[in-house]
């Protein structure tokens, strides 16, 4: 049987295959109950290639290792979320995309939030039939629309999103699938159904990450699956500023993103031509910054 999934939607496979074996490890940074029906026919195959380029067993590790950076990624904006959702005047969280995310069933959640999960159709019925039965622990809307679409704003207020009241987004996975203007353009739509106040968070590499020899056999798997990484940025503080968000960028390994878990060391910033992930977290200031 074939998914019946997009090569890049079925990335959001390989994440399920991630947090399905963290689950499993006794020293695990968070418990994903639901994951392993989210694998697929597909993901343990994804997550077996990853771990052969990962960890290959005729020289040392040269690639970041990817199990422990989606472990520490899922704790980061588990704490995100869970902290936005403590402000009393938060009311609204949007996953884009939604992928195979499972937070809306397994963390708790104020009854008051509204908590949306946009995605295309097959990826949320994909996940609903692997859900079935399963309740959501909030009032759990889904958006079926695809993220390029001229119309998904208004799909998502449709829903009963309210652009005039703060809402939380996260942004996982996405950034750097897509090409640069559509990024820009992804963070333009966002900022403009924001109201002041509202947080966003991210996940995103540096430029190097995308052309450094030793970080072949990684872009090469992705590429190979069909879904090449294609953007990167050295600055994420300024992308997001342009676009009327302060935030902060923090990596894995520095405090707050490493939960003794991160293997490398995480070199200064000012070091250029080495890899980087960045988790980025931030608000909506209420205007534009300069482009």
């Amino acid at each position: 049987m074939t998914d019946p999934l997009n090569p890049v939607e079925r990335t959001a496979l390989l994440t399920a295959a991630l947090r399905s074996a963290e689950t499993l490890r006794g020293d695990r940074l968070y418990e994903d109950p639901y994951a392993a029906r989210l694998v697929g026919h597909v993901g343990p195959r994804l997550l077996a290639e990853l771990r052969a380029a990962t960890f290959p067993a005729d020289r040392p590790r040269t690639l970041p290792s990817t199990p422990d950076y989606n472990a520490i990624r899922t704790r980061f904006f588990d704490e995100y979320l869970q902290r936005a959702v403590a402000e009393r005047e938060m009311t609204q969280i949007v996953l884009a995309p939604a992928g195979m995310d499972s937070r809306a069933y397994r963390l708790p959640w104020p009854a008051h939030i509204r908590y949306f999960e946009v995605d295309r159709p097959s990826v949320l019925t994909f996940k609903a039939d692997r859900l079935g039965g399963v309740e959501p622990r909030a009032d759990h809307r889904t958006v079926a629309v695809d993220l390029t679409a001229d119309d998904w704003e208004k799909e998502l207020i449709d829903a009963g999103y309210n652009p005039s009241l703060p809402s939380t987004w996260l942004l996982e996975g996405l950034l750097y699938y897509i090409p640069e203007p559509d990024v820009h353009r992804m963070l333009e739509r966002v900022a403009a159904i924001s109201a002041p106040g509202s947080r966003i968070s991210a996940d995103i590499v540096n430029r190097a990450a995308l052309t450094l020899p030793h970080m072949r056999a990684l872009l090469d798997m992705f590429a190979g699956w069909g879904c090449p990484w294609v953007f990167g940025e050295d600055e994420p503080e300024q992308l997001f500023a342009r676009h009327g968000f302060e935030v902060r960028a923090v990596q894995p390994g520095e405090p707050g993103a490493d939960f003794g878990r991160w293997p490398d060391p995480v070199p200064p910033r000012e070091i250029r031509e080495v890899r980087r992930v960045f988790f980025v977290e931030g608000r909506r200031t209420g205007g534009l910054g300069r482009a």
